[in-house]
């Protein structure tokens, strides 16, 4: 609910006196850029928002929205994106941009706007690598909170598992270091629990030793797409940790840009990332070349920094509208119904995405966190292209085929979703329950009753609080 302009003339002219970066009324130049992010479809309509240049802008944006009652989002890259909101305070991180690297200890303590490209730059100098993910654009602090599914997480896991210490202002306004040892209910919360608890600005994570990669790409045309998806299923029983793939049905426009040989074709696009040698990888990975003729063959070694060529995800802020869900199998009539809904010829053109996990992934980390789910084989995800103006029966007919395939699935789903893939509408209370084992759910809105028991943190994938128990 947007608060009237009576209610939020005191608190704006209390943060412009308190806060050092910019304080933004929906009417001041420079709201619009910075309340949206790389997701455009569904804009936020905060009443104000906060530009934060240091953590003592965060610590008093927390203050007075708490003084003030007023929900507190959080906004970096954008690329994951809650339910739609109207009203609240907004504080926008992108200006919190620092990375320092400590390569004795091969930590990084990453500020809360900076986006894993910089992290990937300043560890790659000492020929170490964070554990991102396929997107250097993606803030780094908002994926690993919730959780960071990145390249390499079968040889190390969650980004969440490597997580040293969180800088955290809580819904009282108070900075605080959270570890283990300091408070550990809060430190196994926000390792997979989202930003429930507060505004995280800044954290340390471990660095790995992984200077090169053995990684890329195979892209195989529409007629070998069934034969490949098949080849790729069978070959994840057997392929060692050391390796992370995924799967990509990805439907390529015919427009400048695209390589030539991938423009206008419906294809399947194995991407790789290992910690090989080419030697090695190129004999792990023979029988996926095998399928047959490639319409781009990318696979070899890289730098690590240029690890963003795996995925060559899009770079350019669009709408759209995802679905995600884990799986505990992929048997040829899962793949058949996936096929029909989404492949090449299909009615509805979809960005589809299949996940291997294992591996590490399925080992609790030395400090246990709340990610759930660790025993699925799969995940899956759908992404439908979503213009910013769709009216809502436009966004629900565009959404249509996501129901289809996750019926079509429901066989072999887990009924468990993962947390970074929920987007806007599909990011609802029953949806991000669905996240967790319900011991962790339960833990995690008793965690947050202790710490925000007025939900100010809400305009996000929420955890609402345990409602408090009536006396006898």
């Amino acid at each position: 609910m947007t608060t009237s302009t009576s209610a939020i003339t005191p608190v704006v002219a209390t943060l412009r006196a308190e806060v050092a970066g910019p304080v933004l009324l929906p009417e001041d130049p420079g709201f619009a850029t910075a309340t949206v992010g790389f997701q455009t479809y569904g804009p936020h309509r905060p009443d104000v928002a906060v530009l934060a240049t240091t953590t003592a802008d965060v610590r008093a944006a927390v203050r007075v929205a708490a003084d003030h009652d007023l929900p507190v989002a959080v906004l970096n890259s954008g690329h994951g994106v809650p339910p739609r909101y109207t009203g609240g305070l907004l504080v926008a991180t992108r200006d919190l941009a620092g990375v320092r690297v400590d390569p004795g200890r091969r930590v990084a303590w990453i500020e809360a706007g900076a986006p894993w490209s910089a992290v990937i730059e300043a560890a790659g100098a000492h020929g170490l690598a964070p554990l991102s993910g396929s997107t250097p654009h993606v803030g780094a602090v908002g994926y690993t909170l919730g959780g960071g599914l990145g390249l390499l997480a079968r040889r190390f896991g969650y980004a969440a598992d490597h997580v040293r210490e969180i800088e955290l202002v809580t819904a009282d306004g108070t900075t605080r270091s959270v570890t283990a040892r300091t408070h550990p209910d809060l430190f196994w919360a926000s390792r997979g629990g989202g930003g429930n608890f507060g505004v995280v600005t800044g954290m340390e994570v471990d660095l790995f030793p992984v200077p090169t990669l053995y990684g890329g790409g195979l892209f195989y045309d529409a007629p070998l797409v069934g034969e490949a998806l098949r080849a790729w299923r069978d070959w994840t029983s057997a392929a060692p940790e050391e390796i992370t793939t995924s799967v990509a049905l990805v439907p390529f426009p015919d427009v400048d840009g695209v390589p030539d040989p991938l423009r206008g074709r419906h294809v399947l696009h194995v991407r790789i990332a290992a910690t090989l040698d080419v030697a090695t990888g190129d004999e792990v990975i023979a029988p996926l070349r095998a399928v047959g003729p490639r319409l781009l063959d990318a696979v070899g070694e890289l730098p690590y920094t240029d690890s963003a060529t795996i995925c060559s995800d899009p770079t350019e802020p669009m709408g759209y509208q995802t679905t995600n869900l884990f799986l505990d199998g992929l048997p040829d009539q899962a793949l058949s119904g996936v096929l029909d809904r989404v492949g090449p010829g299909a009615p509805s053109p979809q960005v589809l995405e299949i996940r291997h996990l294992g591996g590490a992934l399925r080992r609790p980390p030395a400090e246990a966190n709340c990610v759930s789910h660790r025993d699925a084989e799969y995940l899956l995800g759908l992404t439908r292209r979503t213009p910013p103006d769709a009216t809502p029966e436009q966004a629900a007919a565009l959404r249509a085929p996501h129901a289809e395939v996750r019926a079509a699935l429901r066989p072999w789903s887990t009924g468990a979703s993962y947390l970074n893939f929920l987007d806007g509408d599909g990011a609802d209370t029953e949806r991000v329950r669905s996240a967790y084992t319900p011991e962790n759910y339960r833990r995690l809105a008793d965690t947050k009753a202790r710490w925000d028991p007025r939900n100010l943190f809400r305009h996000n994938r929420n955890v609402p609080p345990t409602a408090p128990t009536s006396p006898n």
